[in-house]
């Protein structure tokens, strides 16, 4: 895979380091996803994603995003 790769975090299958490229949600949802804690250029690392929230790891910790919320968040893979 490609470390240029934009697709969105629902999409990101476990285990892979990713980089927030960009956020596309309107003023609320985008301040709701920078309350949680995750901002545009961050690294995280996908640690669940099947049905249910995406659940993601960032430093010491995990947080659980909704699937509309994950399909908001535009990233880049890293090489693991």
């Amino acid at each position: 895979m490609s470390a240029n790769k934009h697709i969105t975090l629902d999409k990101v299958p476990e285990g892979k380091m990713v980089k927030i490229v960009r956020i596309n949600a309107g003023h609320s949802l985008n301040m709701r996803i920078k309350s949680l804690g995750l901002l545009e250029g961050d690294e995280i690392k996908v640690l669940k994603n099947t049905r249910g929230p995406v659940i993601v790891g960032k430093g010491g910790l995990r947080l659980a995003l909704g699937r509309g919320m994950s399909h908001k968040i535009v990233v880049e893979y890293l090489e693991n």
